[in-house]
This record gives structure tokens, sequence and C-alpha cells, in this order.
């Protein structure tokens, strides 16, 4: 993993966007434009990406379970199947939505394979790294119910002092502003999605300011 910016590259079904193709040359722009990372969903996409950027690859896959809140890389079954893609480091949800005996199985069975917990509360990133996570990332901060209202700089500091693993911010940095702070705060990368990949997001936000002038 590589200090500096990390795009997320995704989109899912129900966005204009959603095509691996796209995403793999989404992934070449990101590195044209400075990123040092790609963070990936799904297998299909994270094959495309590499066919068009050697960068280091954050991989997950986002799927959706019956009676199951957590829904990246939620089961052993989309663990398996980033392994044998050899991702550079696989993340998963490790809020307390998520089983610790899960979590403990997954760092036993791959001991050679990075992870990055991705969480939600300072607790959860204490928790994975007392596990063994080798990264811990900020992205699901204000997204859980027991992280509602908090805020995300707030627990990314908290957690850079109090752990001794790389934290990652993710999560609601949105401007080049906010991404240059986590870095500054002792952040070891940032990972900035829709701000960079989502147009129709981007898109919005611009016409919600200029149609205030209309």
């Amino acid at each position: 993993m590589n200090k500096g910016l990390i795009v997320s590259c995704q989109a899912l079904p129900d966005e204009p966007l959603y095509s691996s193709f796209i995403m793999g040359k989404m992934a070449l722009a990101a590195k044209e434009g400075g990123a040092v990372g790609i963070r990936a969903n799904t297998i299909t996409d994270i094959k495309a990406i590499k066919a068009e950027v050697d960068l280091p690859i954050i991989g997950i896959i986002k799927q959706d379970y019956d009676n199951m809140i957590p829904y990246i890389t939620p089961t052993m079954k989309e663990i398996d199947a980033l392994v044998e893609e050899n991702i550079h480091v696989i993340a998963l949800d490790a809020t307390i939505n998520q089983s610790e005996n899960f979590l403990k199985e997954v760092l036993n069975k791959y001991p050679n394979q990075k992870f990055m917990a991705d969480i939600s509360t300072i607790e959860e990133g204490l928790r994975a790294e007392s596990l063994g996570f080798q990264f811990v990332g900020t992205t699901l901060v204000g997204y859980t119910e027991q992280s509602k209202n908090m805020n995300n700089f707030e627990v990314l500091s908290t957690l850079i002092e109090k752990c001794k693993i790389p934290i990652i911010a993710e999560g609601n940095f949105d401007t080049p502003e906010k991404a240059r702070k986590a870095l500054e705060m002792g952040a070891y990368s940032v990972v900035v999605g829709s701000a960079i990949t989502r147009p129709q997001l981007i898109t919005k936000r611009f016409a919600e300011e200029v149609n205030k002038a209309l």
C-alpha cells in the first residue's frame, strides 16, 4: 500500500457508469491524475482495473444476504474469491455487526494476506487492531446505527493516536482540503470515491448550487 490518495472506482447496478470496462478506464484516469491506489468492488471490475493500471488494489465484494447487516465482503465466499484473485489488500466489514469469530477465522485462514478493517467507531478500530488486521479504515463512520452523528475526523484522530497500525481515512473526505487534512493528521492514506468517480453526484452538487441563483 502506498501513502497518498486512493481512488474508489465503483458503480452499482443502478448507476449510469455500471460497467467493468468503465471502471477500468476510471482507474486509469485516477492513476493519470495522481492516485497511488484503487479501491474496487467485484472480481470482474478488479480484473478490468488490473488490465489498465498496476496500482495496488483494495478489493471488496459487496453482497447483500438476508438477515445480515454487513454487506462489504461479508462471508468467507467473498474472501476466498478475492484471495484467489491475488488482491493486495482485502477490505471487509469489521464493525460490531460482524461476528468476532468470523473475523478471527478469516485472519487465521489467510495469515499471509493483508486485510483492512472497515469500521465505524473507535472501539471497532481498536478491536480490529487487537485481532491482527494490518489496516483500519474509517469507511463506515456515520453509516451504522452505532456511529450515527459521529464526526469522521474525531474518530480518525483518536485511532491515529491509539493504534500502531496504519489508519486509512475513508468516508466523506470529499474535498481536496479534507483529504489533505486527514493526511496532515497522520492518516496513512485517504480513500476518495463519489467526489471523484460518481459524476451524477458531482453534477447534483453543482446543480443544487446553480439552481439557487435561478
